[in-house]
C-alpha cells in the first residue's frame, strides 16, 4: 500500500492523477473491504447469541437498590443444578413488590460474560419457617483453618503451604477453569479481581492480605492452564495465588468448608464456598453464594487483616 500511494503522489507530480487515482482507489477499498472481512473472522471475537433458560424459585433476600434478588431455585435444564443464588434483575423496577417468601418464575438472559433476568412472574407465597435464607453461618470464633495441614503447587509450579501465610487475611475459593457458566467460577475470579484491585488502590490499606483460588479439577488445571487462567484477570501474583494439587487434598479443604462438588458429564456440579480467614488463622466469614461479593469482601480483608487478629 505505501508503494502504491507513493505511485500515486509520482504520477499525480507528473499530470497523470486522471488515469491512476480511479483504480488505486479501487483497489484500496477493495483491500480494505477485505482486511475488514479477515479482521471478523480472524481476529474479532464472534458475539455470541443470548441464551434464554426459564426458572423458577423461592426469594430468600431482595436487594432493590442492586436490583439483585437471591433465589433458592430448581434445577435448570440444560444449565445449572438447583442451588441458591443471586440474580440480577434487567430493571430495578421489575424486583418492586417482591418479598422473601415470594415463589417466582422467570427468564435468566446469560449473553457472554453478563446475565439478567426478566419477565418476572410471582407464582404465590411459601410459609415463611421453609425459607433458607443465604445469609453466611455464623462461624464459631475459636474455628482455625488448621492451615498447615495443606500443601499445593501454584500457577508457577511452586510449592505452597497455607502455613506460608500466617499472620495474614486470607480469602479463599474454589473454582475450575472450564467452568462455563459467567455467574459462576467467572464470578468468583472477578470477586477476587475487583477486590484485590480496590485494596491495592486503597490509600493506606494493610498489606498483609492474600487471595487463594483454588481448584477442584487438578487433572485438567495444571499449573500452566492456571496461569494463562490468571493472566485473564490482570492478577498480582503477589496478592493473589491459583492453586492445584492431589484430589485427596483439594478434597480435604473443600470437606473443611463444607464445599459440595461432583463430576457431571465431563464438568462438574457445584456449590459456592469464598471463605475469609483472619490474620489469627481464625474463620471469619463464609459466603456460600455466588454475586458480586467484591466490596463485602474488601471489608471484610480489613477487619481480617488488624493487628488484632495476627497474634
Amino acid at each position: 500500500m505505501i508503494m502504491d500511494l507513493g505511485q500515486r503522489q509520482k504520477v499525480d507530480e507528473s499530470g497523470s492523477a486522471a488515469r491512476v487515482c480511479g483504480p488505486i482507489t479501487r483497489l484500496m477499498a477493495v483491500l480494505l473491504g477485505a482486511l475488514a472481512l479477515c479482521s471478523c473472522r480472524d481476529g474479532t471475537p464472534k458475539r455470541v447469541a443470548p441464551q434464554s433458560y426459564s426458572v423458577t424459585g423461592v426469594v430468600t433476600e431482595v436487594k432493590p437498590v442492586d436490583g439483585t434478588v437471591v433465589v433458592r431455585h430448581q434445577a435448570v435444564p440444560n444449565y445449572m443444578p438447583a442451588m441458591t443464588m443471586p440474580f440480577k434483575a434487567l430493571q430495578t423496577n421489575d424486583l418492586k413488590g417482591i418479598l422473601i417468601g415470594d415463589e417466582l418464575a422467570f427468564q435468566l438472559v446469560v449473553e457472554g460474560e453478563k446475565s439478567s433476568i426478566r419477565q418476572i412472574r410471582r407464582l404465590g407465597r411459601r410459609a415463611e419457617e421453609t425459607i433458607q435464607s443465604n445469609t453466611p453461618p455464623k462461624v464459631n470464633s475459636s474455628q482455625e483453618a488448621e492451615a498447615q495441614q495443606f500443601t499445593f503447587t501454584n500457577e508457577f509450579g511452586r510449592a505452597v503451604d497455607l502455613a506460608d501465610f500466617k499472620g495474614q487475611a486470607l480469602a479463599l475459593t474454589f473454582m475450575f477453569t472450564r467452568c462455563p457458566v459467567p455467574d459462576y467460577c467467572p464470578r468468583l475470579s472477578k470477586n477476587f479481581a475487583e477486590a484485590s484491585s480496590k485494596l491495592l488502590e486503597m490509600p493506606g490499606a494493610p498489606t498483609n492480605w492474600h487471595f487463594l483460588s483454588v481448584t477442584f479439577d487438578p487433572e485438567f488445571d495444571t499449573p500452566e492452564v492456571l496461569r494463562n487462567y490468571a493472566a485473564r484477570y490482570q492478577y498480582a501474583s503477589n496478592h493473589w495465588s491459583f492453586l492445584t494439587g492431589s484430589k485427596e487434598r483439594i478434597s480435604g479443604l473443600t470437606r473443611m468448608f463444607g464445599f459440595e462438588w461432583k463430576p457431571d458429564s465431563g464438568l462438574f456440579d457445584h456449590g459456592f464456598r469464598t471463605v475469609v480467614i483472619n490474620a489469627s488463622n481464625k474463620v471469619q466469614q463464609i459466603y456460600p453464594f455466588s454475586g458480586n461479593l467484591s466490596d463485602m469482601l474488601v471489608q471484610e480483608i480489613l477487619k481480617a487483616s488488624s493487628p488484632t487478629n495476627s497474634n
